[in-house]
């Protein structure tokens, strides 16, 4: 299987332990993993905004970047949503692309990949991995089988942090709120980390744990799963 690694402007910029760790997961399941460096931003931030002819540029150069791949794995439910669901809109064919966690589980049927994570975490589903690609199950079957790791849910599991992008600048006051909700959910599990497939959702809930939760802390559901 000839696998293709779509890392999202957010973790190439501000997260490149979580390409790593994702790679890091992909080998230890015996495939091959090849990187791209042609590829760029899917457009997501342009067709949000409104500039479908800019996303659509974007889009074609995603799809000519990956073609030929059986799969496109990204550790982003944000970006797989924006290929899968929305180039079609742009007139773009997408790219046989998946989510790490509904790769593992759903592509390969692989629920155990070899992890030990001695924590107590809580899960926060991103927007675009629950409700644009149905993901909830997938990732909790992941974390309940690495070793010394217990989940408790969150009773705002669900509830969106508020960053959505250009909305976390365009209503920064709104976007604050909900992060507050979000947070102070997390907190009651008392959890030592939040963790989540996202690591846009997970850089704006690192903000507001910093200043009202210290001891809560975040990780991409990518470095869970790659540590041992």
């Amino acid at each position: 299987m000839r696998v293709g690694l779509f890392i999202p402007c957010f973790v190439d910029q501000l997260f490149p332990q979580v390409g790593i760790a994702t790679v890091t997961v992909l080998r230890r399941l015996g495939l091959h993993v090849e990187f791209p460096e042609s590829q760029t931003c899917c457009g997501q931030p342009a067709f949000n905004t409104g500039y479908w002819s800019e996303a659509r540029e974007l889009a074609r150069r995603c799809a000519r970047v990956f073609d030929g791949y059986d799969v496109v794995v990204a550790p982003s439910g944000s970006c797989v949503a924006m290929v899968r669901n929305f180039y079609p809109a742009l007139g773009v064919a997408p790219p046989p692309v998946f989510e790490l966690a509904e790769f593992l589980v759903r592509r390969l049927g692989v629920t155990d990949v070899g992890a030990r994570f001695p924590a107590r975490v809580t899960y926060h589903d991103g927007c675009h991995a629950l409700r644009e690609l149905r993901l909830k199950e997938e990732p909790r079957t992941l974390l309940r089988h690495v070793r010394e790791l217990e989940l408790v849910e969150m009773d705002a599991a669900e509830t969106c942090c508020g960053f959505g992008g250009t909305f976390a600048v365009k209503f920064p006051h709104i976007s604050g709120a909900m992060d507050e909700v979000k947070c102070t959910a997390a907190a009651r599990t008392g959890a030592e980390y939040v963790v989540s497939s996202d690591s846009s959702c997970l850089m704006q809930i690192a903000t507001q744990l910093r200043q009202h939760h210290p001891t809560l802390r975040t990780i991409s559901l990518a470095e869970v799963l790659a540590s041992t």
